[in-house]
């Protein structure tokens, strides 16, 4: 039987930034990167027609869980969150040097109608990264 899952990740997206750099400033090893102008990888499916080769538009660095069974995101929204505590102006500082546009992404794969609670805290809040 299968269960439902989660995935949660945290990605500052830009046209071109050091991924370097980025990583240096705020001390965290990131959890996936990619460079504007890769070819993107995709396992092959037989349900799908590739139409060639596609590259990717922008530079990005995330941080994120793995997808893991779970019936509550907020287990996984806290583990990314914690290791950005602390990192505001890190995270300022970068944003407007690099023209970075930050989000926080939430992939839920719900199998057997087991819907997971979704909810945000006040923690989300107070780390302030406009």
């Amino acid at each position: 039987m299968e269960k439902t899952n989660v995935k949660v990740y945290f990605s500052a997206k830009a046209d071109e930034f050091s991924i370097e750099h980025f990583t240096n400033v705020l001390g965290i090893k990131p959890t996936r990167t990619y460079k504007k102008g890769e070819a993107i990888k995709r396992p092959p499916n037989p349900n799908v027609i590739s139409r060639g080769t596609h590259y990717r538009q922008y530079t990005s660095w995330e941080l994120g869980t793995d997808y893991e069974q779970s019936y509550d995101i907020s287990e996984q929204l806290d583990f990314v969150l914690n290791q950005l505590v602390g990192k505001k102006e890190e995270l300022n500082q970068l944003r407007e040097n690099y023209e970075l546009a930050y989000r926080f992404t939430i992939v839920i794969q719900i199998e057997n109608n087991e819907k997971p609670a979704m909810y945000l805290d006040r923690d989300l809040f107070i780390l302030q990264i406009p």
